[in-house]
C-alpha cells in the first residue's frame, strides 16, 4: 500500500489530451483545456504534419508532468506509439484510449482493456473458476 501512486489534492488535477483537431477542440469546448504561465498546453493536435517524435515527446511530457491525472489519446495516434503507451505501467496519470471521428475504436488494440482481460483470465485460473 506504501507504492500506491498518489493524486495531489491541494489543486485540482488536469486531463491532458493527444488527438485529433475535431477531439481536440470538441474537449477544449468541453473546458478541459489549460494553458500555465509558460505557455505550456495540457493537448498536442496530431495531423498529417506531425512526426512521431512530436507524439512520443507530448505522451513523455504529460506521464511525467505531477499536474496531469488522465491522459486521453486516440487510438490511431496511440497505434504512432505503440511500444511506449504498452510499456506504460504507472497508475496515475491513466491512459485511455479513445476513438476518433475518422478512426473508428478497435478493442483488440486497446493496451488497457488487454491488461484488464489479462487480469480476469489469471484470477480465474489461479482460483480454478474457469
Amino acid at each position: 500500500m506504501a507504492n500506491r501512486a498518489q493524486i495531489r489534492t491541494n489543486n485540482s488535477a488536469l486531463i491532458s489530451m493527444i488527438a485529433d483537431e475535431d477531439t481536440i477542440v470538441g474537449l477544449l469546448m468541453a473546458g478541459v483545456g489549460n494553458v500555465d504561465l509558460r505557455r505550456k498546453t495540457n493537448y498536442l493536435i496530431v495531423d498529417s504534419k506531425t512526426t512521431v517524435k512530436q507524439v512520443e515527446d507530448a505522451f513523455k511530457e504529460f506521464t511525467t508532468r505531477e499536474d496531469i491525472a488522465i491522459v486521453l489519446i486516440s487510438q490511431y495516434v496511440a497505434n504512432m506509439i505503440r511500444f511506449l503507451v504498452d510499456s506504460y505501467n504507472k497508475p496515475v496519470p491513466a491512459i485511455l484510449e479513445i476513438p476518433s471521428k475518422d478512426h473508428p475504436y478497435d478493442p483488440t488494440q486497446d493496451s488497457v482493456l488487454s491488461r484488464v482481460k489479462y487480469l480476469f483470465s489469471s484470477e480465474s485460473v489461479a482460483s480454478g473458476r474457469r
